[in-house]
């Protein structure tokens, strides 16, 4: 795929490791990393630094002090999250599990890491696991994402062999154990409970919280999970430190180090690119992926996957971190964007959108489980020319009653929130689908 194999063109700067923590290691031929060439490229050397010329709280520290937030979506600070894990050493059964469900619509650069640098992740969750001082780690892998699985059960039996994973890793006393899961292919399983009820083998909803699953997580122990992206970033810190690190990002972030990135959609150079936090939506969408290809004008864009609000042309300008984007209201997500062209009627882009997150609720709670199905039958009807003049206010109506802290977990806010940015922007395209004759409203308008 052009997106496996785009992360550094010809006509830009190689990557190094100075300043491509995450991908300077890559082959221009998209092959994966073995053991051997990963070694030969500096690989394991943090995890030594770690586990033999660290304390478990220095690893927290560090972490902590560099500012990392996780990668997955949410943005939480990483070593703040490995802070919540208890401290009572006679709680010695404790797990790693890495978040590689990756089922949100428009993202793939978990993908990225897993199938081309295997060994990155394999010593990032070491380092974390030493950190967390967990024994044990699961990856929780997206069911589809066979070449992954193949690639990182043929990574972790490489370090097994050569000593980096089972009992006294380095001669530290240290021993940690890891395990590939794949899961069954359920977007709600990126939720980090619902991850958790299914990695133990039960149905895949979220937990109420507290207990936190820093107190409480999978099988009842304390259990961290972390996206693959943010677990990728720990060795590289470790190794070259938090002034480094910070120093990634361009002038004016408020998130440091870098971030996968990248475009889909009908733009000239669609893929995936390493780049800095800071950097403008505008450098992104016209220098990295070449603007729109000809005969195609922009009509709005998603910063980082379909549970992200849409954003017109001029937003172009806001920079990428997390405090940029909700600048212009909404979030950066996974920070891989979607770019929407003029031939696209958003009233069909929406109902597509709905039908895929009514569908991955996990029918926990009511709003989601009514309120989602409800939005589809809405936009269907639009999207035929058959609405009521009564539809747009309650599919607004709909935007209110599921958004954030009114439902049991983020699935639903996620699910509405590029349906109302949608509706704010676009409203023309909503009003077009209502039949002329009709009155009667499909169910009761809900106050915005």
């Amino acid at each position: 795929m052009k997106t496996m194999t785009s992360i550094a063109p010809a006509n830009r700067v190689p990557r190094q490791e100075e300043s491509h923590p995450l991908t300077w290691r890559l082959r221009d031929d998209a092959q994966p990393i073995w053991l051997e060439e990963y070694q030969a490229k500096n690989g394991y050397a943090a995890a030594r630094k770690a586990l033999t010329a660290m304390a478990q709280a220095d690893i927290v520290q560090t972490v902590k002090d560099s500012g990392l937030k996780g990668r997955g979506g949410a943005g939480f600070p990483t070593g703040v999250k490995w802070g919540l894990m208890p401290t009572d050493e006679s709680l010695d059964i404790r797990y790693l599990l890495c978040n590689a469900d990756e089922m949100e619509p428009n993202t793939w650069k978990d993908r990225l890491l897993m199938e081309q640098l295997p060994h990155l992740l394999v010593e990032g969750m070491l380092i974390s696991a030493r950190a967390l001082k967990a024994y044990r780690g699961y990856i929780f892998l997206r069911g589809e994402y066979v070449e992954a699985a193949h690639n990182l059960n043929r990574a972790i039996e490489e370090a097994k062999t050569a000593g980096l994973l089972g009992r006294n890793i380095f001669g530290s006393g240290f021993d940690f154990e890891l395990f590939v899961h794949t899961g069954a292919g359920r977007y709600i399983c990126g939720e980090e409970t619902a991850l958790i009820n299914s990695l133990e083998g039960r149905r895949a909803n979220p937990r109420a919280k507290p207990p936190f699953p820093a107190a409480v997580g999978v099988w009842g122990k304390p259990t961290c999970v972390n996206n693959v992206e943010t677990l990728c970033n720990v060795p590289a810190i470790v190794q070259h430190g938090v002034d480094w690190y910070k120093s990634l990002a361009r002038e004016g972030s408020e998130d440091h180090g870098t971030k996968l990135m990248g475009f889909s959609g009908k733009v000239k150079n669609p893929g995936l690119w390493e780049l800095p936090f800071g950097i403008s939506a505008r450098e992104l969408f016209e220098e990295h992926a070449g603007g729109m290809r000809d005969g195609y004008r922009l009509k709005c864009w998603q910063p980082g996957g379909a549970g992200t609000g849409f954003l017109l042309p001029e937003h172009l300008d806001a920079l990428m971190y997390a405090g940029g984007i909700a600048k212009v209201g909404t979030r950066m997500g996974t920070g891989l964007a979607l770019a929407v062209d003029d031939s696209i009627n958003m009233v069909s882009l929406l109902r597509n959108m709905e039908e895929f997150f009514a569908r991955e609720s996990c029918g926990w709670c009511t709003p989601c489980r009514d309120g989602l199905p409800w939005s589809v039958k809405i936009l269907r009807a639009l999207e035929r020319g058959e609405g009521t003049r009564e539809d747009i206010a309650t599919l607004l109506g709909l935007v209110n009653f599921l958004g954030p802290g009114k439902t049991f977990c983020a699935h639903a806010p996620g699910a509405v929130e590029p349906l109302g940015s949608a509706i704010k922007y676009f409203r023309e395209e909503f009003e077009a689908g209502v039949a002329q004759a009709t009155t009667t409203p499909r169910m009761p308008a809900a106050a915005s």
